[in-house]
């Protein structure tokens, strides 16, 4: 017995991005000040430098997004035991994983390119599953 359906993985996996998603857009707004000076001292040597504000809000737009249709994906996957909502959300979280690798290779942030891999392996595992 289980309690889950026929897809404990996947819910598993969606949920985990669903909780990741939120704590990431719950502390960019509730500590937005604290956030910008974070990022504009990490890309201090980069052409984004400039424009942090900018690409935060775009940031918080898509984790939202993300968040929004793992959310329903998740509804889906108990109620209706249909993967469509949930699949596009986790290809839309991997483009923001994408960005986020991108901003931080940019910053030579070896490392945290090296952690958001791991977010990215079990991204692509998720929406493999949910194929």
């Amino acid at each position: 017995m289980s309690i889950f359906n026929k897809n404990s993985a996947e819910i598993l996996i969606v949920a985990f991005f669903i909780i990741t998603y939120f704590m990431s857009v719950f502390e960019k707004i509730t500590d937005w000040k604290g956030t910008v000076t974070y990022y504009k001292s990490h890309f201090k040597n980069t052409i984004l430098q400039n424009i942090i504000p900018f690409l935060l809000i775009k940031i918080v737009i898509f984790e939202t997004l993300v968040l929004l249709l793992l959310s329903i994906g998740l509804y889906h996957l108990f109620s209706e035991n249909t993967t469509t909502v949930a699949k596009i959300g986790l290809e839309l979280s991997a483009i923001t994983l994408l960005m986020f690798l991108f901003g931080q290779r940019l910053a030579k942030d070896y490392p945290g390119a090296m952690n958001i891999t791991v977010y990215f392996i079990l991204n692509v595992i998720g929406i493999y599953l949910l194929t």
